[in-house]
């Protein structure tokens, strides 16, 4: 297990072992004690997957309160995965870091309370799996544009697919500050 800080603080691309041979591959998607002793969460306490077709952008989301710290993960397929840094006050507040997610590599990201988060399928079929710090929260729940100009988010697609909660996503300058984290 390697672990690889990015230029969002506590943002963290995590490199699993990954063994593969002929017939298929193995790896550790997650070990309480290995994480722990690399400072990530260990007590998460809801795991979600969802399946998306190519094209499909999921997110931008955060909730405040009950923020949620996510581990992330492909099982099938390939994303472009990014966090937004949501802190009032702090230096990155606004900037963003992607990366590219897949099965093949097995990497995963840890993106901290405080982000939002949000992917888009670059493959045919995507199962997308992630570990959460805090449960879902429908009134907490909000959306970060996927497409703010503020933001600037290099997403490698014009015209995605999305959802009418996606598409209704705010502003970074619209979102109640209520709404924002603080440092």
């Amino acid at each position: 297990m390697n672990i690889t800080k990015t230029d969002l603080p506590g943002v963290l691309l995590v490199h699993v072992d990954k063994f593969a041979d002929s017939r298929g591959s193995f790896l550790e998607a997650w070990h309480r004690d290995r994480y722990a002793e690399h400072g990530l969460p260990t007590d998460f306490v809801q795991d979600n997957v969802s399946y998306s077709v190519k094209g499909v952008i999921r997110g931008l989301h955060f909730q405040n309160p009950h923020a949620q710290g996510k581990l992330v993960q492909v099982v099938l397929g390939e994303v472009f995965d990014v966090a937004v840094d949501l802190r009032l006050g702090a230096p990155t507040f606004g900037k963003w870091f992607g990366t590219i997610l897949s099965s093949e590599s097995g990497a995963q990201l840890f993106i901290p309370e405080g982000f939002a988060h949000g992917f888009l399928t670059l493959s045919d079929q995507v199962i997308f799996a992630y570990k959460c710090t805090d449960f879902y929260h429908r009134a907490s729940d909000s959306t970060l544009r996927w497409d703010d100009p503020e933001i600037g988010i290099k997403w490698p697609i014009q015209d995605p697919r999305l959802s009418e909660k996606d598409r209704a996503g705010f502003l970074l300058k619209d979102i109640p500050r209520e709404r924002l984290f603080k440092v």
